[in-house]
């Protein structure tokens, strides 16, 4: 599968503030009841595969085990969100960084409620907690067989970056 890398600056971003010290995030999308945004706990974990494995675009693979999932989210406190309704998680996005690139991972909406802007202020949250840490630019891989992921991302202030090219390693 080959992979797009796309980039967004940070400093450019026009990102949503949130209230310091404030761990969660209502609301309204278009007539729908409240949507709540908070913290990504490993508690989350089996709603957040269950949903990853569900949404076109998103790859569970190596280094998503539970496990694995607990130490990103101690490497990476308070940045990756859900987005819940009635306690169901609709949304999920992981979120951390390397001290000089944000680096954001498996976004997801459930499929009913898509084109209500979770993904949208899931991304906003991230990229705002990004920020606020100091980092100035973030990457998100898209896969090149994922128009809609490409085009979620192109709209939202994300640029491909030419001449890139996604390589790795088995450890």
């Amino acid at each position: 599968m080959l992979l797009l890398v796309l980039v967004i600056d940070l400093f450019e971003f026009k990102a949503v503030r949130l209230h310091p010290g404030l761990d969660s995030v209502s609301f309204l999308p278009q007539g729908m009841p409240a949507i709540n945004t908070r913290e990504f706990v490993i508690d989350d974990y089996d709603q957040a595969v269950a949903l990853w494995n569900v949404v076109e675009g998103v790859e569970v693979a190596e280094g998503d085990s539970k496990e694995e999932i607990r130490a990103y989210l101690l490497r990476n406190p308070g940045l990756s969100r859900v987005a819940e309704e009635d306690g169901a998680i609709v949304g999920a996005v992981l979120c951390g960084h390397d001290g000089r690139r944000g680096l954001i991972y498996h976004l997801a909406v459930a499929p009913a409620h898509h084109g209500k802007g979770i993904g949208k202020q899931l991304v906003q949250e991230c990229v705002t907690q990004l920020h606020d840490t100091g980092i100035t630019r973030a990457l998100i891989l898209v896969a090149s067989d994922n128009p809609r992921g490409r085009s979620f991302w192109l709209r939202n202030g994300w640029e491909e970056v030419p001449g890139a090219l996604l390589m790795g390693i088995d450890l």
